[in-house]
């Protein structure tokens, strides 16, 4: 069945896209091959959208262009099929019977992609009598485009999956002692109360109730000062806190929940377990282009051989907010970043976060 409007072999012929013959060719001008990196960077980035959407219709005519083809179909596992151009419900059902092997009829051509396509792999379709060796190479570029996006899917998935983890990890037993210790000031301290209760709201806002992959610093410490407020209330003057924090770091973007555990991590290891309670810090400043944040109690300390494990993820019952903040960390932002651990026995322990103020693609949205 032809689409609108393609009433013969000819017709097919007139729609071929100008970037025709280029992706095959050896020579070109080099505005030429401006054209062909940004169409292939535009096809790359159109390939995520969802199947049949238009963007993804303009990254298949967009591939064509670049092997001189005059239709092309996508077709992925479980999701609608994309198409352009003329021939639409031929392509589709060579597609379809391509069952990981390569099929041509006409001037239709189905290529299986992946390096070992089985009979549920992605396949791509060519209509215009594309040369064989030109097809295959659009077609590998196909499949690492459509592996990178999985790859980058999986790792949004994964992030959201260690977002939900740090969620679930904040102490149950620190929220019921907040919420005991709001309790009893109800009659004896109404407006007390009252203000804890909204401190804490504001931290379960942040805490649980965040969106969006990333915050500005801000709004990180402002996390941090509620959890700092309702720890004191519980605590009472065995936790002393100084915070300081330099204007320019406040607006850097941060993962949710970069810094809280530390806070907490400081708070319940560095504080709680010695009789006489303790000092916790917490700095923010900018090293030319790294936001270095320092979390520093004057607790017991470890061992460093144990903070090693611990941030290895190795530590038995232990540090595991410490190991998945550290992970986010570097997943975002490269191995050289993430958190350090500054400790010995006796000396307290120091956690200094480095990132950099600046990188492309972390934004709050």
């Amino acid at each position: 069945m032809r689409a609108e409007g393609d009433s013969d072999r000819g017709a097919r012929t007139s729609l071929r896209p100008r970037f025709t013959g280029r992706f095959r060719s050896s020579g070109g001008s080099s505005a030429d091959a401006t054209e062909v990196l940004d169409a292939g960077v535009a096809v790359a980035a159109g390939l995520r959208a969802p199947a049949g959407s238009p963007v993804a219709v303009e990254a298949l005519r967009r591939l064509a262009g670049l092997c001189g083809a005059d239709a092309a179909g996508l077709l992925l596992p479980g999701r609608p099929e994309t198409w352009w151009g003329p021939g639409r419900e031929d392509g589709v059902a060579l597609g379809r019977r391509a069952h990981g092997r390569r099929l041509s009829e006409d001037d239709l051509l189905a290529l299986p992609l992946g390096t070992d396509p089985g009979p549920d792999a992605p396949v791509l379709v060519l209509g215009g009598g594309v040369p064989h060796a030109a097809a295959r190479r659009i077609a590998g570029f196909t499949g690492d485009a459509l592996e990178r996006a999985r790859l980058e899917e999986g790792e949004a998935e994964a992030e959201a999956a260690r977002l939900r983890e740090l969620r679930a990890q904040i102490s149950p037993h620190f929220v019921y002692n907040a919420l005991t210790t709001i309790a009893s000031f109800v009659r004896s301290d109404p407006a007390r109360a009252r203000d804890l209760l909204e401190t804490f709201a504001e931290f379960i806002r942040h805490s649980l109730a965040a969106r969006g992959d990333y915050t500005p610093l801000a709004g990180e410490f402002r996390s941090v000062e509620a959890y700092l407020t309702l720890a004191r209330a519980v605590l009472g003057d065995r936790l002393r806190v100084q915070v300081r924090v330099a204007p320019e770091v406040l607006p850097v973007p941060v993962p949710v929940l970069a810094l809280q555990p530390l806070v907490e991590n400081a708070v319940q290891h560095g504080v709680e377990k010695t009789p006489d309670g303790g000092l916790v810090q917490v700095s923010g400043e900018a090293e030319g282009d790294v936001c270095v944040i320092a979390v520093e109690d004057d607790g017991p300390g470890m061992n460093p051989e144990h903070a090693r494990a611990v941030l290895a993820g190795t530590a038995e019952g232990a540090g595991l907010a410490l190991v998945n903040v550290d992970r986010r960390l570097r997943a975002v932002y490269g191995a050289e970043y993430g958190l350090v651990i500054e400790t010995a026995p006796g000396a307290g322990t120091r956690i200094v976060l480095r990132i950099p103020r600046f990188q492309p693609g972390v934004v709050v949205r």
